[in-house]
């Protein structure tokens, strides 16, 4: 561990084009990942691999598990540990970072899109407040799984490349098995990013990231005459569609502190995360949470609340007036709700099987809420709910009768059928895509993390992972895993930041 020596090794499996340390010095500390003793490689993304332009053998190879452990720097890499504050459950913490995280480099995609690769579990670095700076295996293997099924699910999303485990034994709750996750994304831009140089440096160095942000990520927005002021507006756009499409499939991010906001858009942190069963919008899994701030209802406004702490660390860049800059950044904070409810409504119209023409926005919002408190009323399952209305909508009349009493839907049906009474293919295909089969259930997700812990057995991880990767096909052979926990288990389900 210290400061960075770049070896030459790797340079056939990585081509990096590193613009986060070469344009914004002084935005991070330059540091090494820790060597560790008995690196196995557990899990390769071959398909994510194959994406970004990597040879999956020589990343498995040795050389490759190597550098996948922090053993071995590659030629090109340069190292860092970002600096970034945040606001964890409303307070605020002026110095967090990279504190068991490293930013290896960036590389150009097979699209040409500018990615991160990324370090967790790489050690202690100079962010890590009394840290250890490792990451667990089970925590790993959760990040891997749970960003594999976003990203089938179409959810913008981070991704693991790599799941090595270490060799070592970690202290949390209980010894654990030590691993180092590869993590890939657009950037690791985060409102509380800014936040720290809003803080510690001043507007100066605000403008600085702001101005690498849209090069990165809203190269449109260059020539904008009020560039800052449309970089708060386009990031509240994509919060907006994020935390939609959150919704719509039941995932509660359970840690939406500032400093797991990203700039880019993407889903990012899979620590104490979960997908609801019986629907209820207070619904909480995290051990964290006690007052429910994070629950699944909850999240766009949390997400406004972030923007509003964004907002403020761009004030002096938007107006050299202060009353002016205020008004203006407001406004976007004002409209952040109205859009988020336009994006809910077409994530819900999607999974209604309903058409936007001819627009009905109050009614189709009626049938949204109406179908949602018989969910709520009957603690009915949401993912199954959903797929059931699907089947319905394609003719298999008993499809819901056992989920939903027919006293409580008869009324809203007639409703529903009267807004649509006929579903194109086009409609019939996008409300399948909308309402998946398979979600990571969570007491299969714990199931096959035990396994793979406690017993060293990954074909539970496997299995999972094949059918999460594949969301929408029902199979008869994956019938299982397409139901909920019994009721008693996810009463007194908890999840846990548990890297």
């Amino acid at each position: 561990m210290g400061i960075v020596t770049t070896a030459e090794t790797g340079s056939a499996i990585f081509a990096f084009d590193n613009t986060y340390a070469r344009e914004l010095e002084g935005y991070y500390v330059p540091w090494t990942p820790a060597t560790v003793p008995g690196p196995q490689l557990v899990k390769l993304n071959e398909g994510l691999a194959r994406e970004l332009g990597l040879d999956p053998g020589a990343l498995a190879a040795a050389e490759g598990v190597k550098i996948l452990a922090g053993n071995s720097v590659p030629a090109g890499a340069t190292p860092i540990a970002q600096a970034y504050a945040g606001h964890q459950f409303g307070q605020f913490s002026p110095q967090l970072g990279d504190g068991r995280a490293l930013l290896l480099g960036e590389i150009i995609d097979r699209q040409g899109q500018r990615r991160d690769i990324a370090f967790k579990g790489s050690g202690p670095t100079p962010f890590s407040r009394r840290g250890d700076g490792k990451c667990a295996l089970g925590a790993a293997l959760r990040e891997y799984l749970v960003g594999e099924a976003m990203a089938a699910l179409g959810i913008p999303t981070t991704r693991t490349l790599a799941v090595v485990s270490t060799g070592e034994t970690i202290r949390r709750e209980r010894p654990l098995p030590g691993a180092i996750l590869t993590r890939v994304a657009a950037s690791h831009l985060r409102v509380g990013t800014f936040e720290y140089f809003a803080a510690h440096k001043g507007p100066e160095a605000v403008r600085k990231l702001a101005d690498y942000a849209i090069r990165r990520h809203y190269p449109e927005l260059a020539a904008a005459e009020l560039p800052y002021l449309e970089l708060l507006k386009a990031v509240a756009v994509r919060q907006a569609e994020l935390v939609a499409r959150w919704l719509g499939v039941g995932f509660i991010h359970g840690v939406m502190n500032t400093d797991n906001m990203t700039i880019s858009g993407e889903t990012i942190d899979y620590g104490p995360c979960a997908f609801i069963e019986a629907y209820h919008p207070r619904t909480v899994f995290s051990s964290i949470d006690a007052t429910g701030r994070y629950a699944y209802g909850q999240q766009a406004s949390i997400a406004r609340w972030n923007l509003a702490r964004f907002a403020e660390t761009l004030l002096s860049l938007i107006d050299t007036d202060a009353d002016r800059a205020v008004a203006a950044a407001t406004g976007v904070l004002d409209a952040f709700p109205e859009q988020h409810a336009a994006c809910w409504l077409g994530v819900m119209r999607a999974k209604l099987g309903l058409s936007a023409e001819p627009a009905d926005d109050a009614g189709d919002q009626a049938l949204t809420d109406d179908f949602l408190t018989l969910l709520q009323r009957g603690r009915i399952d949401f993912t199954k709910a959903f797929r059931a209305l699907y089947d319905l909508a394609r003719g298999k009349t008993d499809a819901i009768s056992p989920l939903v009493p027919l006293a409580d839907f008869a009324a809203w049906r007639q409703r529903w059928q009267a807004r649509q009474p006929e579903r194109s293919d086009t409609l019939l295909a996008a409300m399948q895509g909308a309402n998946p089969c398979y979600i990571p259930r969570n007491h299969r997700l714990e199931a096959a993390l035990d396994a793979a812990v406690d017993d060293g057995d990954l074909q539970p991880f496997e299995r999972l992972l094949a059918v999460v990767e594949h969301p929408f096909d029902e199979r008869a052979a994956d019938a299982d895993f397409a139901e909920p926990a019994p009721p008693e288990v996810t009463a007194c389900y908890q999840t846990f930041c548990g890297t």
